[in-house]
């Protein structure tokens, strides 16, 4: 690519967007793709900053878009688009306006819309201008999921619609079986880095001003992770018993697990997933944290457990089951583009399939953590009290305040709470 630094910059920015805008590829898929060919880190964060604020802020940018030219934007101009999404992002995001204009101008040319650079340039002077029309905090979510959040949270979908669009802080989880959060705490204050601990969770630390992962002090030695305080919740929400036999249905890509085994390392712990590529994830994830060995991976369905289990009980399992993710739609906020309704149904579907396989296997008085990235009650709540009436035994073994609202067997999170995603927990014991 013939260009100037900042130029190239804006012309990957602007295709791995058409990617995601136009062709249903998702944000973290692209990033993982375009990211590593960078070298520059300045460079990847700005990228990577760049395009959730042009995803997060869609529904401002596409107004303007409306409001702005004499007639919408076709289907042929669909690259054009996500570069003027690539510019008005830079200027939300305040960056120099000079800068940001003439580079997006110049990367029009570079992509072929040479005839269209004028048009860039005036619709960028004029948002440097006039800022973004406003719009509803719902504007970006598609309405058959407005629909669904209204119906199920009405006091709160406003509060949820706006943490959609709103930047989240960095949680980091300290690897308590290599250093402190008080040692790491007081690292990152001599390096300058703003942090506070979470009191509510024994190994949190939040950054207010995410960082590269690079930058974070023995990082690529295990001392720290990057995982939400209401992902570390889970290890608490399961609290297996020292050395139980342990069963993370869905592991990828092993934040959970691992978290599990640096609280307790002598566990028997069984990562499963189904997918053989994200497996390989979590023996990464294990071997950077130094638990490399400590857990057994298997790539297998959960669902079918007479495939591969070796009809050995477990004393805890721990179902992160697949969800919707709309509870961390300010992390991936591509959710709101890519998601259908009809993915609901079948996403219900295989939660159902694993709560039956998954008890299945677990030992009379052992555990079942519930838990997804959802704040639907259709997945959640619904999902609970369905698996409680067609399941003789199952108890509800009832979690306190510190995980969410409670809701029928379980405790609800929403995005934004105590600065963390949309989470939902239940945890049920076998009589």
């Amino acid at each position: 690519m013939n260009a100037a630094p900042g130029v190239a910059l804006r012309v990957l920015v602007a295709r791995s967007l058409d990617e995601v805008l136009h062709h249903g590829r998702s944000l973290k898929a692209e990033l993982g793709q375009v990211l590593p060919g960078i070298p520059d880190s300045r460079d990847r964060a700005l990228l990577e900053a760049i395009a959730f604020t042009a995803l997060r802020q869609r529904a401002r940018f596409e107004a303007a878009l409306d409001a702005w030219t004499p007639r919408p934007l076709g289907r042929r101009d669909a690259p054009l688009r996500a570069l003027l999404y690539a510019g008005f992002a830079q200027i939300d995001m305040q960056l120099p306006p000079h800068a940001a204009v003439d580079a997006t101008v110049e990367a029009a040319r570079v992509l072929g819309r040479a005839h269209q650079a004028g048009m860039v340039n005036a619709l960028l002077r004029r948002a440097v201008r006039d800022g973004f029309p406003p719009v509803a905090a719902d504007a970006a979510w598609p309405k058959w999921l407005r629909e669904r959040v209204r119906h199920d949270w009405a006091d709160e979908a406003e509060r949820i619609f706006a943490a959609g669009s709103t930047p989240a802080p960095m949680w980091l989880r300290v690897n308590r079986a290599r250093t402190s959060r008080d040692a790491y705490l007081a690292l990152l204050t001599a390096q300058g880095i703003e942090a506070h601990a979470a009191p509510a969770l024994a190994e949190a630390i939040v950054l207010p001003v995410p960082l590269p992962v690079h930058e974070l002090p023995g990082f690529d030695a295990g001392d720290v992770s990057v995982q939400d305080g209401s992902a570390q919740a889970v290890a608490e929400a399961l609290s297996p018993a020292a050395g139980a036999h342990v069963l993370d249905a869905c592991a990828a890509p092993g934040g959970k697990a691992a978290h599990l085994l640096e609280r307790d390392p002598t566990l028997r712990l069984l990562a499963l997933d189904i997918d053989a590529r994200r497996l390989r994830r979590v023996g990464d994830t294990l071997a950077r944290l130094g638990l490399a060995g400590r857990a057994t991976l298997r790539a297998a369905d959960a669902a079918t457990p007479d495939a591969w289990w070796d009809g050995v009980p477990f004393d805890a399992v721990l179902l992160d089951a697949p969800c919707s993710a709309t509870g961390v739609v300010r992390r991936q906020p591509d959710v709101l583009l890519h998601r259908r309704e009809s993915d609901l149904d079948a996403l219900c579907a295989t939660q159902a399939g694993l709560f039956d396989a998954c008890w299945t296997m677990l030992a009379p008085g052992g555990v079942l953590l519930y838990a997804t990235c959802s704040i639907l009650r259709a997945e959640n709540a619904v999902q609970v009290e369905a698996f409680l009436a067609r399941t003789p035994g199952a108890q509800v073994d009832a979690l306190p305040d510190a995980f969410g609202r409670l809701d029928g067997p379980g405790r609800q999170r929403f995005p934004g709470d105590d600065g963390m995603d949309g989470f939902f927990y239940a945890r049920l014991r076998k009589a």
